[in-house]
């Protein structure tokens, strides 16, 4: 039986809440102690812990192991990620605004309502639910956050960013293929070259964003608002409800 995205995600926050009765709860001081005698071969144990609630704002975590560990509602204001396999992590609520997460991994995770306000994310590979998360002023060119066709046993893995605040961001030369972006706001956006194949942009908020030469085709466009867009070169082919543009 085919297995939703979202089903998926539910399972794995009720595999943390019952792991975190085991999981050592530290402190900021407790982290930064481990964080300061990592190195890259001998990285920072943060594997699963139980990070919620913490103000970490700040701190370099790249010579950590931070495979599932539980982020939510966490500050993580201005943190260095660069690099990182965030995969599983759990970041509901949390604040990355300003954070470095450039060539991350974040497959199978929550950021549900993040502040990813002027976060750099440039080059990431995103499968994740991000529904109603603040993105503006951040830094998404060369993303991939492109369906992962080849986990298709559990249904379709895409990232989600319904509702989304993408206000002028960059995201030119981005993979969004088969994406979720209903309703999202990407006003005055940078969009040149993007891959939106087959996403679902239903409701999407497009005045004003560069489009030139972005790949449309099979996108699903019903009530897309593409007011003072530049529209040079889009492929629109075979994409639904395309709007009357001038």
């Amino acid at each position: 039986m085919m297995l939703s995205l979202r089903y998926v995600f539910s399972f794995m926050l009720l595999v943390l809440s019952v792991s975190s009765a085991w999981s050592a709860e530290m402190t900021r001081v407790q982290v930064q102690a481990l964080l300061a005698k990592a190195t890259a071969d001998h990285p920072a144990d943060l594997r699963r812990k139980d990070l919620t609630d913490l103000d970490l704002s700040g701190l370099d975590f790249r010579h950590a192991d931070l495979w599932g560990t539980d982020f939510r509602r966490s500050n993580l204001n201005h943190c260095n990620l660069k690099g990182l396999n965030l995969d599983l992590t759990v970041m509901t609520a949390v604040n990355l605004s300003g954070a470095d997460l450039s060539n991350t991994s974040i497959f199978g995770v929550s950021l549900m309502r993040a502040d990813l306000s002027h976060a750099n994310m440039s080059a990431s590979r995103v499968v994740a639910i991000m529904d109603g998360a603040n993105l503006t002023g951040a830094n998404l060119s060369h993303v991939d956050w492109a369906a992962d066709m080849k986990n298709q046993s559990m249904g379709l893995m895409r990232v989600s960013l319904k509702g989304a605040n993408l206000t002028g961001v960059d995201l030119s030369h981005a993979k969004l293929a088969r994406a979720m972006l209903k309703h999202a706001k990407l006003s005055k956006a940078n969009l040149q070259n993007a891959d939106l194949y087959s996403a679902e942009m239903d409701g999407v908020d497009l005045s004003g964003a560069n489009l030139s030469n972005a790949n449309l085709s099979h996108a699903k466009l019903h009530d897309a608002k593409f007011n003072q867009a530049i529209i040079t070169g889009v492929n629109f082919t075979d994409a639904q409800h395309v709007p009357t543009l001038p």
